[in-house]
C-alpha cells in the first residue's frame, strides 16, 4: 500500500471512531441505570421509539458524484481450459471519472448511472435524528493502470511468459467500468457542531459503518481475448453471464460533514475507505480474484422527508 493511500486510509478510520466511540461511551455510562428501569420509563422509552420511526422528517435521500484511489493490488487469473494460472503482483489502478460535459449531459438526458454517482438513503431511529440505518450505492469505476510493468508469477501458456510484464490494451485491460459497485448497509451516527439545530445553518459530524455485497460489471480483455456478457438490458443481474455480477463483499468507514442549506436540504462532503474482496470475476474462459483498498471522496446533496 502505498504512503500517500496508507496517510488517507489511517486517517479516515481514526476520525470515524470519534462519534462512535461518544456512543459507546453514552451506552456504557447509561447501562446501569438502564438495568433498574420501572416500567413507566420503559414506556416511555417505547413512546419515544414510536414517534422517532413516525415523525416527520425522519427519512433522508441524497445523490452525490465522487472520486476514487486504489492501493495496488495482487490479481489472480485462472483459465484452466486455456492452462493458465497467474498471478499479477500488485498492479495499479485508478478510477474513470467523467468529463465536466460529459457529467451534464448524462444529467440532462437522466443517464444517472454514466458518471460515478453515490445514493444514500436512511431513516433516522431516534427522535433527535442523530442514529439512522441506512442503505447505500456507490457506483464507482475501477481501471487497471496501462504501461506499468508489474511481476507475473504461476503458469501462463497463451501469452509471454511469467516474469515481469508491460500492462497494455492487448494483453491485459482490466476494468469494472459500469462499475465496481458497492453496495452496503451502515449505521449512520450524526453529531451537532455549529449552527441552529436541524434548521438552515446547522453543521454536523456524520460517520458512517457498514458492510455489503460487490455487484461489478467486468470488462476485461486478456491475451487477446476478452468476456463476453451480452448487451446491458439482457440479463441484467446476477448470476454467471449477466451483465452485473455478484462477485464478492465490501465493507468500509466513512466520515464527513453534513450543513443543512435550505430547509430539508443538505450538502455533504464525506471521506470513504472500503476494503472488497472480489471472486470469480469473469474473464475469457475463468474467473479472476482479488481485493481491494478503496480511498473515494464523495460530495452529494439531499433532503429530508
Amino acid at each position: 500500500m502505498t504512503s500517500k493511500f496508507s496517510k488517507r486510509l489511517i486517517a479516515a478510520a481514526a476520525l470515524s471512531i470519534v462519534p462512535c466511540s461518544v456512543v459507546l461511551a453514552q451506552v456504557a455510562a447509561e447501562a446501569p441505570t438502564a438495568a433498574v428501569t420501572s416500567p413507566a420509563s420503559q414506556s416511555t422509552t417505547q413512546a419515544q421509539f414510536d414517534r422517532a420511526l413516525k415523525g416527520e422528517n425522519n427519512w433522508y435521500f441524497s445523490w452525490g458524484y465522487s472520486r476514487q484511489q486504489y492501493a495496488p493490488s495482487d490479481i489472480h487469473v485462472s483459465q484452466p481450459g486455456l492452462g493458465n494460472d497467474f498471478t499479477l503482483h500488485q498492479a495499479a489502478a485508478s478510477d474513470y471519472p467523467s468529463s465536466v460535459s460529459d457529467t451534464v449531459t448524462s444529467l440532462f438526458s437522466l443517464d444517472f448511472t454514466n458518471p460515478q454517482e453515490n445514493v444514500r438513503i436512511g431513516k433516522f431511529m431516534n427522535p433527535e435524528k442523530t442514529f439512522a440505518i441506512e442503505f447505500s450505492l456507490d457506483h464507482s469505476k475501477y481501471n487497471v493502470d496501462y504501461n506499468q510493468t508489474v511481476p507475473v508469477s504461476g503458469t501462463i501458456t497463451t501469452g509471454p511468459s511469467t516474469g515481469n510484464m508491460t500492462i497494455t490494451p492487448q494483453n491485459f485491460s482490466y476494468a469494472l467500468h459500469n462499475g465496481l459497485n458497492h453496495i452496503m448497509l451502515n449505521a449512520v451516527w450524526l453529531h451537532h457542531l455549529a449552527g441552529p439545530i436541524q434548521k438552515p445553518g446547522d453543521l454536523q459530524l456524520i460517520s458512517r459503518v457498514g458492510a455489503g455485497i460487490l455487484l461489478p460489471h467486468a470488462d476485461v480483455t486478456i491475451f487477446g481475448n476478452d468476456n463476453q456478457v451480452g448487451p446491458k438490458n439482457q440479463n441484467v443481474c446476477c448470476s454467471s453471464g449477466d451483465w452485473w455480477q455478484l462477485n464478492g463483499w465490501t465493507a468500509g468507514v466513512e466520515v464527513g460533514v453534513r450543513y443543512t442549506v435550505y430547509k430539508s436540504i443538505y450538502l455533504e462532503l464525506t471521506q470513504k475507505v472500503a476494503y472488497g474482496a472480489l471472486r470469480g470475476v469473469p474473464v475469457y474462459q475463468g474467473t479472476a480474484d482479488q481485493t481491494i483498498w478503496m480511498s473515494e471522496q464523495v460530495l452529494s446533496t439531499g433532503f429530508l422527508f
